[in-house]
Parts: C-alpha cells; sequence; structure tokens
C-alpha cells in the first residue's frame, strides 16, 4: 500500500507539466521576465555516470546541481532546490531517468536552496547527519526568512517553505544500498556551516562536497561556527577518496582535481593571514588587503569578497 501511495504521488508530480508550469520551469527568468527565477531547471538533466544524474545549477544565484543517484531498487535525491517549485521540478526530470518506488531526499547542509524542495517529496524518506539536524533545528527557518528577502523572487518561491522531518538520523557516516550501487554520507563539518554532509557514490566515484569544494567559486564561511581548520581536513579526507567526478554545490561539473585546487586556495589564505596577523594588522585590515591579493591571484575565481569571512574566521580561531 506504501509504495502504490508512493507511485501515484510520484507520478502526480512528474506529471505536472501543463503549459504554464513548463514557461516557468524551463527558463532561469522571472515570469515577469526581467529577473533571473531561482527555480531548478528543467530538460538540462546530464548522465554523469552509469548511476548517476545531475541538474546542472547553469550558475543561477539560488539555484544548487542537484544529485539524482539511480540503483535496482530505489533512487537518492541530492539537494533538491529552492521550494516547492523546485522540489516539483526535480519530481519530474527524476521520472525521466527512473521508474523506482522507493525514494531517499537527502541534503548537504541546511540552507534553503538545498533544502526546501524535499516538499515535493512527502512520501520520501529524508535521511540527515546529526550535526545537519540540530542547524535546521535551531536556525533552519532564519535562514529561510534571510533568503526570503534577498528577492522578491525568492519570496516568492519560499512562501510556505519548511523543513520535512528527518526519518533518519546519523552521527557521522551511513552507507545506503539503493541496489547495485552504495551511497556513502560523510558528516565533513563544520565547515561552511555546521553540519555540512557530503555524498560518495562509490561504485561511480562521483563525490557531492556541497560548498566544501566548487569549481573556481571562493569558499563562504557563512556562519559563526565556521571553520577553516575543520574545512582543510575536511578536503583531505574527501580527497582520499580519489573521486573521478566532484559536483559540488554549485558552478561547473568537474573532477577530483577542484579538491586539490579548493584545499591550496584555503591553505594559502589561512598562511597569508596569520602572517599578516603576526604583524599586527586587524581583521578588518586584513580582509581588505587579502581580497584584492587573491582577486589578482584568482582571477578566474569567483566571490572574492567572501575572503573577508574566511579572515574572520581563521582570526577567531587563532587569538
Amino acid at each position: 500500500m506504501k509504495n502504490s501511495l508512493r507511485c501515484m504521488v510520484f507520478a502526480l508530480l512528474a506529471a505536472l507539466g501543463t503549459a504554464a508550469a513548463a514557461q516557468v520551469f524551463n527558463t532561469t527568468r522571472s515570469p515577469q521576465g526581467d529577473k533571473e527565477w531561482p527555480v531548478v531547471k528543467e530538460g538540462v538533466t546530464v548522465k554523469v555516470s552509469p548511476h548517476v544524474y545531475a541538474i546542472p545549477s547553469e550558475s543561477v544565484p539560488g539555484v544548487p546541481n542537484v544529485g539524482i543517484v539511480v540503483g535496482s531498487k530505489a533512487t537518492m535525491i541530492i539537494d533538491p532546490g529552492m521550494g516547492l517549485l523546485s522540489g516539483q521540478a526535480v519530481a519530474r526530470e527524476v521520472a525521466k531517468v527512473s521508474q523506482n518506488t522507493e525514494l531517499y531526499v537527502v541534503t548537504t547542509h541546511l540552507h534553503p536552496e538545498h533544502t526546501t524542495g524535499e516538499l515535493a517529496f512527502p512520501y520520501a524518506k529524508i535521511i540527515r547527519a546529526a550535526a545537519e539536524q540540530k542547524d535546521i533545528d535551531e536556525s533552519g527557518m532564519h535562514w529561510v526568512n534571510i533568503f526570503s528577502k534577498r528577492s522578491p523572487e525568492r519570496a516568492e518561491i519560499l512562501k510556505g517553505a519548511s523543513f520535512r522531518k528527518a526519518d533518519e538520523i546519523f552521527d557521522r557516516e551511513k552507507t545506503v544500498d539503493l541496489g547495485g550501487v552504495r551511497v556513502r554520507m560523510m558528516y565533513v563539518g563544520p565547515a561552511h556551516t555546521f553540519g555540512d554532509t557530503a555524498f560518495y557514490v562509490e561504485e561511480d566515484k562521483v563525490l557531492f562536497p556541497g560548498d566544501l569544494a566548487m569549481k573556481e567559486i571562493f569558499p563562504a564561511f557563512a556562519m559563526p561556527q565556521s571553520s577553516m581548520r575543520s574545512w582543510l581536513v575536511s578536503l583531505e579526507i574527501l580527497e582520499r577518496l580519489k573521486p573521478a567526478h566532484v559536483i559540488g554545490s554549485h558552478g561547473d561539473l568537474a573532477d577530483g582535481a577542484i579538491l586539490g585546487a579548493n584545499r591550496e586556495l584555503l591553505s594559502t589564505l589561512q598562511a597569508r593571514t596569520l602572517a599578516l596577523k603576526r604583524e599586527g594588522k586587524t581583521a578588518e585590515a586584513t580582509g581588505k588587503l587579502l581580497v584584492e591579493e587573491f582577486k589578482a591571484k584568482y582571477p578566474a575565481w569567483d566571490q572574492p569578497v567572501r575572503v573577508i569571512s574566511a579572515v574572520d574566521a581563521i582570526y577567531k580561531e587563532n587569538p
């Protein structure tokens, strides 16, 4: 009976393909046409490996790279996007590549563009790391409110957003067998957030590291618990997996080299920050100086202003 209900709900979501819906979901622009519309885009899903598909963000702000891992008995969705509209778009894309009725939804961290799309999957099993659940319990709706205030489009998409209750919580690590393919779930925070979680598809050597490693995007130290030391340790752990494909939260899909590239950038930033701190410079002065220095050193990387929050985190860790 439960599987039958899942089938019905999944089919309903996949069938929401009216002309109006198609017009909204297949564009990165708002219905007014002049603003970016942060809803996961349909019709662009790519096959990354034998069991893994990705819906690329196409660098639209507020849209993550969505992962779909398909086994012989179950399917896992990683980061289903922002709000119900994104979740419904993801559901229709999943229906194109999987007929499984057993579904899992997992997320790399609490931010709304990664989590709130889970509302479109009422019969999927939600699994979270205990640390991510703690983040959600303590500040989840606070972040929904912050994101809602960033633009009228986000406010519209996040209207009525909430977090689904987790069906299962794990501490440090858990492996889920989807049938012929296993997904290793690893708590790797605190880094970008307290509850950062990475997902490694073992048979296909595909890694979803969340915001810990993205292609040519400066890392964001987003919360008070963000830690440079922990971030560097986490990248070393993920590098040891030797992934063939790395699908960061945002930006282009990449290979395993981006783990080393992110670690090298952060190590260099840490060393320069500590050197300037020893010279007696304040965190504010160091941040301003290093934004310009790293903008010149890494000209292809987006969001160099994030250097400032990284510097603040390093100063806090090294009083």
